[in-house]
């Protein structure tokens, strides 16, 4: 099929007429080329856009207009019109095939590349990185406990009750070290200092037999001073817990006071604050008044609160003495490292 209109039979030349050999090649898409007028004549005026009218293959003309001169159509020249056309649409066809050719085989080239690297990839494991390669660690294993609970840790109160496990040194100077202690921002100066096995020696009232009932190993005494308020406590040393729960509870009297190193001689025919109290195997017993001899009143708070600071201060000590024996015996039970 061509796009310059029918494909004519050709016709046989008829004898004794040479005729036209056609128009030449088409020109566009078919349409055969008007021929110019012979030199001398004039131009035919042109219609539209510089085209000829369009001429009639079956009118008649004059010779060499398209005919025969006898009426009858050049059928050669068209039919030689139609198949130059028909050339004309194989070659764009066949262009346009290549073109499309080309194309799909580019298309198809880009994919192979694409898969082979995706197959080099994948044999190589992936895809080469392109950044900066970081070193991975590895997650560090968790920790692996036994099976075995350990010990629980010692209990303090088990090595100031039980005199088996109760061996650390104990002296006047350590259980009451330095020269003051402060409590709770408040500060005591510290006085003498004793110790002594004869319990009853230094005890006022009917404290002395209820020590030695009980079985008192030894009494251990210092004395603080603060603002006018002389305080002595005295810590008396047990064989069981029951025993200084005993005496606690038995109390009478009071732990004698103890003067000297700038404190002179107080609670003595006077009224002053004593207590009684125990932890583990000690009992303390604290004694206060005014350094004076002036007697003490329910409305004298600060020798109340001396009495209460030395309480708590002893008690400190006596706790912190388990407490460093119990260290103790852990560090020398744990296994070698």
């Amino acid at each position: 099929m061509s796009f310059g209109g029918p494909q004519w039979p050709q016709e046989p030349q008829q004898q004794g007429q040479q005729g036209q050999q056609g128009y030449g090649q088409p020109q566009g898409y078919g349409y055969p080329q008007q021929p110019g007028p012979p030199y001398g004549q004039q131009q035919p005026p042109q219609h539209g856009y510089g085209y000829p009218p369009p001429q009639d293959p079956f009118a008649g003309g004059q010779g060499g207009q398209g005919g025969h001169g006898d009426g009858t159509p050049d059928w050669g020249a068209l039919a030689a019109a139609s198949e130059a056309g028909g050339r004309r649409k194989r070659r764009l066809l066949i262009a346009g095939g290549v073109v499309a050719t080309l194309a799909v085989g580019a298309l198809v080239a880009t994919a192979v590349v694409a898969t082979n690297k995706k197959n080099d990839e994948a044999k190589n494991g992936g895809p080469t990185p392109t950044g900066t390669v970081t070193a991975t660690v590895s997650p560090t294993p968790a920790p692996t406990f036994s099976s075995v609970a350990p010990p629980p840790p010692p209990d303090p109160k088990d090595y100031i009750t039980d005199p088996k496990k109760d061996t650390a040194p104990l002296t006047a100077e350590g259980l009451y070290p330095g020269t003051k202690l402060t409590m709770f921002g408040r500060p005591y100066k510290k006085g003498a200092t004793s110790a002594t096995k004869n319990c009853a020696s230094v005890t006022a009232g009917g404290l002395g037999s209820v020590l030695q009932k009980n079985g008192c190993e030894r009494v251990l005494r210092a004395t603080y001073v603060k603002d006018g308020v002389a305080i002595t406590v005295g810590v008396a040393v047990f064989p069981s817990e029951k025993a200084a729960l005993a005496a606690k509870k038995q109390a009478t009297g009071g732990i004698a006071p103890l003067a000297g190193k700038g404190v002179g001689t107080f609670c003595h025919a006077t009224v002053c604050l004593r207590r009684a109290n125990s932890v583990g195997r000690y009992a303390y017993f604290t004694q206060a008044g005014f350094a004076n001899g002036k007697k003490v009143t329910t409305k004298d708070k600060p020798v109340f609160q001396a009495s209460d600071d030395l309480g708590t201060f002893v008690f400190n000590q006596i706790y912190a003495r388990g407490k460093s024996q119990a260290k103790a015996a852990a560090a020398a039970s744990a296994p070698p490292r």
